[in-house]
């Protein structure tokens, strides 16, 4: 009974299938007028000349009939009135109808010949109710089931937007609407339009996205006729109607069929998500039924087709938060956590600023983070496969899938990441080191992003301090800076940057006397000029060089790794001033001033009063600085000694 047949029975003017291009289909039965009557708001009649003579129950509403059309056409009110006569009783009670009152109506108007419009709202109802009374043709030829059967197949799943609609009635009939495959055959009905050729979509539907009216059916001017391509993802709005146990059957089943490409289904989960999920295009979830909201975000994350790149990074992201809102399992966050992995270039500093759980201290949740950096390098990682070889296993190494491009997107993301959580007055120092470890390996042309969360992160816990009146913030230590300081190499911050670094209250002092002398080697290798040499006190330092006895009066470590004060920092700021503008000035004069610069250089690493601990005591210990390849600064910077005038034209230090 349930082929897609396209004839339907008609029986003249009883019955009126009507067709209506982009309209709902419907079909009229019966052709006597609706006689059926209320007798307030418990009992409902057939008005006639013939008194009633069954009472039908239906919840709380009774209907006064007559046995004859009832019992000609419906075999199981026939064995209820039987064994209700048996008992001298006229009353039966059929409450379990499924449709309820409404339904019983609707098959007892067709009994009595009536006039009755069956349409994609009530046809379901109406099929399962006459399947409850057995309305089959063993009873009567052209009985009620098979006329809604026909209808069903040969009307309502030929039309898009009727069979989404009979789809959504079917919910409310269950188990019996799933036993007669009303909603499996709607399914299979929406798939297929779904799959269809955009060329032969001349049906109706919704696309909002581009606005365009003559899509929408809007338009007081169309004629029908389309002027514009139909979308590849023409379908994917009005599927988002769908509850999400219906809509995943439906992605399912269009998944199964192998035709739309991973794009378009991406691009269909994505819709459904941002409409089912109130508030998910900001990143959060807005109050409601939490246990709904984590079967939508369960289910789309396990709807995901597996190809990378099938959905946006910023789109996996966002499902991540709303995972992690709505307490989705380990097992889907993982999954969300290896995608965004493995496309997290794409990605924005705002998209993955993910706000911790309640309960923590923190703002954001690093650690989320860190995990999808890690699935990020993990894929540049040399995949290692044991091959047995006779009594042997050899290892086969494959090189790494990340491109540079990509390595150096990350990398910049992680430095503005950074910057961001900087702010957060109670993120640990050792998160925000880690954080930025991990990304150490990747080389930047520029550490200027990393410099800049680096300041952003000391002023504010600065600002903590300030702030906390009740003594819950500790200072950073000495070390401590060190170890966030040390994450960048001097050797590669801009100009703009080093003038901000050598006024910059918040730094060690080493890093000051870092910056202050690679942007010296830097003035000096782009006129062409020797490279300076290093003070023989700061090359003792850094070379670890001990003496026989210590000051007992100062540390020259701690002197070192001090903050420096604003009178110190005023005089090298404008050193460094001077040797900018001496890089300005053209020909032999600009020669002639790189190399007043460098000699006042000199004359200020070993004659400021900042440096006289340093230089003049009796030992000291020297300490790595920040870099890429982890070098001590006396080590970087007799590197730059060495290099020869020629050298120096050729390659700039940046």
């Amino acid at each position: 009974m349930w082929g897609f047949r396209v004839y339907a029975y008609y029986n003249s003017v009883e019955e009126e299938v009507h067709h209506l291009l982009g309209k709902m289909k419907f079909m009229k039965l019966g052709s006597k007028p609706d006689s059926f009557q209320a007798d307030g708001n418990n009992v409902r009649y057939a008005a006639s000349e013939l008194a009633t003579d069954v009472i039908v129950v239906v919840d709380d509403i009774k209907f006064h009939l007559h046995k004859f059309p009832l019992l000609s056409k419906s075999a199981c009110l026939q064995k209820l009135v039987a064994t209700a006569n048996e008992a001298n009783n006229n009353e039966v009670d059929i409450s379990d109808i499924p449709g309820g009152p409404s339904a019983f109506e609707t098959c007892a108007k067709f009994c009595y010949g009536m006039t009755v419009t069956l349409n994609a709202y009530n046809v379901v109802a109406a099929r399962c109710a006459a399947e409850y009374l057995g309305m089959h043709e063993s009873v009567e030829k052209g009985n009620f089931v098979y006329k809604i059967d026909v209808f069903i197949s040969s009307s309502i799943l030929r039309s898009w937007k009727d069979s989404i609609i009979v789809l959504q009635t079917t919910k409310s009939l269950l188990p019996m609407s799933e036993e007669l495959k009303v909603a499996s055959h709607c399914i299979e009905a929406i798939a297929t339009k779904a799959c269809v050729d955009v060329s032969k979509v001349d049906w109706s539907y919704t696309y909002n996205r581009k606005k365009l009216p003559e899509e929408n059916g809007n338009d007081p001017n169309w004629n029908g006729v389309r002027t514009r391509a139909v979308p590849k993802d023409w379908w994917v709005e009005d599927l988002c109607e769908l509850e999400i146990d219906f809509y995943k059957r439906c992605i399912m089943t269009i998944k199964t069929k192998a035709i739309l490409s991973n794009e378009v289904i991406g691009e269909a989960l994505k819709a459904y998500a941002y409409r089912r999920l109130s508030g998910f295009s900001k990143g959060m979830i807005q109050s409601g039924n939490v246990g709904k909201y984590r079967s939508i975000v369960d289910a789309v994350v396990w709807l995901l087709p597996a190809e990378k790149g099938s959905v946006s990074c910023s789109f996996l992201l966002k499902l991540l938060k709303a995972a992690i809102i709505v307490d989705s399992g380990d097992m889907v966050k993982a999954q969300l956590v290896r995608r965004i992995g493995q496309q997290l270039e794409e990605a924005s500093v705002n998209d993955i600023l993910i706000r911790a759980p309640e309960g923590e201290s923190t703002m954001y949740d690093v650690d989320m983070v860190h995990k999808i950096i890690e699935e990020f390098l993990m894929q540049d990682k040399n995949a290692e496969t044991d091959v047995p070889e006779e009594h042997e296993v050899v290892e086969i190494r494959r090189p790494g899938v990340l491109s540079d491009a990509s390595k150096l997107m990350v990398a910049k993301l992680m430095d503005g990441y950074l910057t961001e959580i900087a702010k957060d007055h109670n993120l640990p120092v050792a998160k925000f080191v880690d954080l930025a470890k991990l990304v150490s390996g990747i080389s930047r042309p520029t550490h200027d992003g990393l410099y800049r969360a680096i300041d952003m992160y000391l002023m504010e816990y600065n600002i903590s301090l300030y702030l906390d009146f009740h003594g819950e913030h500790q200072a950073i230590s000495k070390s401590e800076r060190k170890k966030i300081c040390k994450l960048m190499d001097c050797r590669k911050l801009s100009v703009d940057a080093c003038m901000h670094a050598v006024q910059n209250e918040r730094l060690p002092l080493r890093v000051v006397v870092q910056v202050l002398f690679f942007e010296q080697v830097r003035v000096a290798a782009a006129s062409g000029s020797s490279t300076p040499d290093l003070p023989r006190g700061l090359k003792d330092l850094n070379n670890g060089s001990r003496r026989s006895s210590r000051s007992a009066a100062t540390n020259p470590e701690e002197d070192w790794d001090a903050v420096a004060t604003a009178e110190e920092l005023k005089a090298l700021k404008g050193e460094l001033a001077a040797l900018r503008l001496s890089n300005g000035v053209g020909g032999s004069e600009r020669n002639g001033s790189d190399k007043a610069a460098i000699t006042k250089m000199k004359g200020l690493l070993k004659s400021k009063k900042i440096f006289a601990k340093l230089f003049t005591s009796k030992g000291g210990q020297g300490e790595n600085s920040g870099s890429d390849s982890s070098e001590s600064l006396g080590s970087a910077i007799l590197e730059e000694t060495k290099s020869t005038p020629s050298r120096n034209r050729r390659n700039s230090v940046s």
